[in-house]
This record gives structure tokens, C-alpha cells and sequence, in this order.
């Protein structure tokens, strides 16, 4: 069985502070996050992401600048966006503070690009978004080029061409790791197969399961397009709570959850999430790793059966749960969780 990796990962979600007293501000929000990756460096989790996000509600708007901050106090950990939104961002400087992040780090530097789910980026760099499929086309071509190459030439129809010129600094050991991030449209497992870049596939709602039809696609398309299941990397990302109790860790998570998920769903015409969705959510074929130990673990079990995936990212530091639970949640995870899913799955610890 190929090697299995298990992450972290967050979007540093914060309540702004709008009285005194009330909310954290973003200064703390940070500081939190560095506690946290930290901690997961020190517990020997693989890799941990930070989202980019332009919002009030969320700290990090610049991720390569937290994962610089995160290089220096770490020691072994790879370093990740989860997500850099190409579409609205220059494929030269996301190079270029990428490759700084690995210099610093050692060698640990990682991107994940995608579209990004939220638009608040095009408007404010000036992007349209009826371009939003050509940017990001256009974008992830140039990235990849200047990831394959210290002199560049390339020429779109939304960019500047360039006519043979260098981007530095260069990574330590050549290239950086770029994964492509999907949310399940059909086109996104097209498109990381034909580039042969590994795949990472968030699933945050209805049951996992639904999701095989498209990961099955990746598969496939992947394979006719020469790269072997040996070659294949696959992650998945889903929403990760885990305490001592499983009822006790439901009931103080479930208002932290809500808070964030109707936050976010307010702009889209979600429903307000109530109890009962959230439990269904929880069950053994819902989307949410709420729960004990045990909980948490058949349920990773259950979405490697499903996928065979290579990296599995907990996205566990969500919108208001307390620092204190968060890193309990996160020890839980590396001394518990993860030892018992290699376990299970037979992989060396």
C-alpha cells in the first residue's frame, strides 16, 4: 500500500470584534493559528493548509505569509494553501512567495490551487468574473510552467505573454508540490488527470459516497493519460471534530458548526442547519467526523474504502470552536485517531 499522509487544515474563521470584549480580533485569530500548526508539527501530523479568504470573518487573506511564519518554528511539517485562488492572483509572485516559503522552510512548501468558492477576490483585484473558467485555465498553465522551468515563455489572451524570462527565487529540491482542489464538478477530475496533478477533493456536505462517481472519473481519466494507481495521489478534505465523549463533543461543537455554516449559507440561500441535520450529517454515511475516537475513525476508514485515498486533510479548526477544544481535538487526532486508522488500513505507523 502507497504511503498514507494525514493533515490539518483551516480557513482561521474568526467572529470580528464588534464590541469590546465580544469576538477576537485578527491579531489573536493568528496567533492561535500558530499555536496550532505548531502543535501539529510537534505531534508529527503530516502536512497542514491555510485557506485565503478577502472577508471580515476570515484572518488569513495572504497564506504565504502565515506559512513563512509557520516555517520558522516548525521542523517537519509540509506546508499547504488550502486554497490559493489562482484565478484572481499572478502566477509569478504566487511562484516566487512559494518558493520563499520553501527556501525558509527547508524544503516543506506545498500549493493547492482552485477557484476558490467564494468571488470577493475578483472584484477587488480587478478581475471579471464572466472569465472566471479562462483565468484559471490560463493561470494554472502559467503556474505550472514556471514550476517546470527557470525561463519562462508563455502567452494567453487575459495576462501579459513572457518572452523568456527567469522567475526566482527556485524551490530547494526543484519543484513544488501542486495539487489541484475540486469540490466535485466533473471538469475539475478532468482537467487534474490530464495534467497528471494530484487531486484534492473536499467534501462537506450529503454522504461521501456520492462522491465515487466522480473520483472514479480521476481514476480513470488519470490512467489514459499515463499516470499508474502506483503514481496516482489523491486527498480528501472533510470537516473533523473529535472529543473525549461522543454526545458531550456533539453538544458543545454543534453551536460553533451552525454559527459558521449558516454564516456562510446566508449569502448562498442555505437553510439555517438545525440539530437534526447536523446529526444526520454525524451519521455513519454523512459528510461531518463529529464525535469520539471510535466515531472518527470508522468514518476515515469508511472514506478510504470508498476512495483509496493518499492524504486525508482534517479541516478541524472551525469557525468558533475555542482554542482549547480545537487543540484537544487536534491531539486526539494525531495520538489517537490517526495510529488506529493506519491500523486498520494495515499501514506501517
Amino acid at each position: 500500500m502507497k504511503k498514507l499522509e494525514f493533515g490539518l487544515m483551516t480557513f482561521a474563521d474568526m467572529e470580528p470584534e464588534t464590541v469590546p470584549g465580544k469576538g477576537i480580533s485578527a491579531h489573536q485569530r493568528i496567533q492561535n493559528l500558530l499555536h496550532e500548526i505548531k502543535l501539529a508539527d510537534e505531534l508529527g501530523i503530516d502536512v497542514f493548509g491555510i485557506g485565503e479568504h478577502h472577508r471580515e470573518d476570515y484572518s488569513v487573506s495572504t497564506p504565504t505569509t502565515v506559512l513563512a511564519a509557520a516555517a520558522a518554528i516548525t521542523r517537519n511539517i509540509k506546508l499547504t494553501s488550502a486554497v490559493t485562488v489562482l484565478s484572481s492572483d499572478d502566477p509569478v509572485r504566487t511562484y516566487q512567495q512559494f518558493a520563499t516559503v520553501d527556501l525558509i522552510s527547508g524544503g516543506r512548501a506545498e500549493i493547492m490551487a482552485g477557484r476558490g468558492s467564494f468571488i470577493e477576490s475578483f472584484p477587488l483585484f480587478g478581475y471579471d468574473l464572466s472569465d472566471y473558467n479562462q483565468l484559471f485555465e490560463e493561470k494554472l498553465a502559467l503556474l505550472l510552467a514556471i514550476n517546470k522551468s527557470e525561463k519562462v515563455n508563455w502567452s494567453g489572451n487575459l495576462r501579459a505573454p513572457i518572452h523568456h524570462l527567469g522567475v526566482y527565487p527556485r524551490a530547494l529540491n526543484g519543484e513544488i508540490p501542486i495539487w489541484l482542489a475540486a469540490g466535485g464538478t466533473p471538469a475539475s477530475a478532468i482537467r487534474a488527470a490530464k495534467l497528471k496533478l494530484p487531486l484534492m477533493l473536499a467534501i462537506i456536505g450529503g454522504m461521501p459516497e456520492n462522491f465515487v462517481p466522480f473520483i472514479n472519473l480521476y481514476k480513470k481519466t488519470s490512467l489514459e493519460n499515463g499516470t499508474s494507481m502506483e503514481e496516482l495521489q489523491l486527498g480528501i478534505n472533510s470537516h473533523v471534530f473529535i472529543g473525549e465523549n461522543d454526545e458531550e463533543i456533539a453538544d458543545e461543537f454543534f453551536p460553533h458548526y451552525a454559527q459558521m455554516m449558516n454564516r456562510v449559507g446566508k449569502d448562498r440561500g442555505w437553510q439555517p442547519m438545525s440539530r437534526e441535520q447536523f446529526e444526520f450529517m454525524r451519521s455513519e454515511r454523512g459528510s461531518l467526523l463529529v464525535g469520539s475516537v471510535e466515531k472518527v475513525v470508522n468514518k476515515i476508514v469508511l472514506e478510504h474504502q470508498l476512495f483509496g485515498f493518499t492524504r486525508f486533510m482534517a479541516h478541524s479548526s472551525l469557525g468558533t470552536a475555542p482554542p482549547e477544544l480545537v487543540l484537544k481535538s487536534t491531539e486526539l487526532y494525531a495520538k489517537e485517531v490517526i495510529p488506529r486508522v493506519k491500523k486498520r488500513l494495515g499501514v506501517a505507523p
